[in-house]
């Protein structure tokens, strides 16, 4: 079967929300990244079979974005295009969906990432509010709508903005990450010192480019956005230590410091047949060599799947955990990754080097644009496996919902 390369790509900075990108919307972040990543491998779109991009927060005038992305940058119409959602993994779905189809020979150029603005989250009206405007719709005499909107309270005024919680359980993502810190025993002091590693590789990544050669600038008001937004270049454990704990105030160890940041931003890759990459001139500089997608009771550790993942797509790689030369691991939370960590070590299936790990610092400190992020992930870890001449690479997001991902890359041979 064909394996599917990633030929490169694009992402555009990770900031802050309600900074630098406050006036554009998800499909001004995809359309950025999409045409980024086009551009920089000079594949030329007439040569694109599919389009395929992650997203969370749909917007509210249209639900396919990847589709208004083809339309909007110009592409062929004839180019099919969709829009997956798995929460913080939509990203990987994008690009195994991808690798699938060029593997059955159903497509041989494809663009795959996602993008996130949290800014510009879609809001809705409650239940109530709505049901009443839609009577009043209907309603044949102004009599009649006044009695559709007679119920109505201020209460149902408010906006309805999308879902924290998990439905099952009733739990945010950060008071999962403090249960998981418990049953763990993940102590405060160690994430506070993995959350200021993740921003001391990642301001030494932007330093020294690496990090800067995936980033496209994006202009907002003729002024170019360049760089991520969140890196704390100035922070200390001292200060970490400082930050009282958000979800549980009284006994918590979750912070504002060691739990990533609200995010808006976009990336793609794109990927390709052997034989596609040959034709249009273009190298590959990984390929997906497995990948896989577990889930747990959300009610245990929600954030702990990836954990479970890692070894399915190492065993269908035919590898080992020691065989893999650099991992890039989501951070949702200090306390996720590490808690991660031990639980591999304690299912017997290997320790990750720190030294390995999260080389340029990871989404604690670049930032999370929820269906970005699994193709940013991908996107480092293949550059700095070019970089560094490494065989192996593994990728690994976890997923609201008790989901988790894992992608095993290799290098050309």
């Amino acid at each position: 079967m064909p394996r599917a390369a990633i030929l490169g790509g694009a992402r555009t900075p990770f900031v802050k929300e309600g900074t630098a990108f406050t006036e554009l919307d998800v499909l001004d972040l995809a359309r950025s990244a999409t045409a980024e990543a086009l551009a920089r491998t000079e594949v030329d779109p007439r040569d694109v079979d599919e389009v395929v991009l992650g997203n969370v927060a749909r917007p509210v005038a249209y639900h396919n974005l990847a589709r208004e992305v083809v339309l909007s940058l110009s592409m062929p119409a004839r180019i099919p295009a969709f829009t997956v959602g798995l929460a913080c993994a939509s990203a990987c779905v994008a690009i195994t969906s991808a690798a699938d189809h060029i593997a059955t020979g159903n497509a041989s150029v494809v663009v795959a990432g996602g993008s996130e603005s949290l800014t510009n989250i879609p809001l809705t009206l409650s239940p109530k509010l709505a049901r009443a405007l839609i009577a009043a719709s209907q309603a044949k005499s102004l009599p009649a709508k006044a009695r559709s909107l007679a119920e109505v309270r201020a209460s149902d005024l408010a906006p309805v903005a999308p879902g924290i919680r998990e439905t099952s359980t009733g739990l945010t993502m950060g008071e999962s990450a403090e249960r998981m810190a418990a049953i763990n025993d993940i102590a405060r002091s160690d994430q506070d010192a993995w959350a200021l590693r993740s921003h001391q590789l990642a301001a030494a990544g932007w330093d020294d480019g690496r990090l800067a050669a995936e980033v496209a600038p994006v202009y907002v008001d003729g002024s170019a956005v360049t760089t991520d937004g969140h890196i704390r270049r100035d922070s200390t454990l001292e200060k970490m230590a400082e930050l009282r704990p958000v979800f549980d105030r009284a006994h918590g160890t979750i912070t504002a410091g060691n739990a990533s940041p609200l995010t808006d931003g976009g990336a793609a890759v794109i990927l390709a047949s052997e034989e596609a990459a040959r034709r249009i001139g273009r190298a590959p500089i990984a390929f997906v060599r497995s990948y896989a997608y577990t889930a747990v009771d959300p009610a245990d550790q929600l954030l702990i799947a990836p954990a479970y993942a890692i070894p399915i797509a190492l065993q269908r790689a035919g590898l080992t955990l020691d065989e893999i030369d650099l991992f890039e691991m989501h951070e949702a939370f200090a306390a996720q990754v590490l808690s991660t960590i031990k639980v591999l070590e304690g299912n017997d299936h290997g320790t990750i080097p720190a030294e390995k790990l999260n080389v340029m610092g990871g989404s604690i400190a670049l930032g999370h644009p929820f269906g970005a992020t699994g193709a940013r992930v991908v996107l480092t870890l293949a550059n700095e496996m070019k970089r560094r001449g490494s065989r192996y690479g593994l990728a690994s997001v976890c997923a609201a919902g008790g989901n988790g991902a894992a992608i095993v890359l290799e290098a050309p041979s």
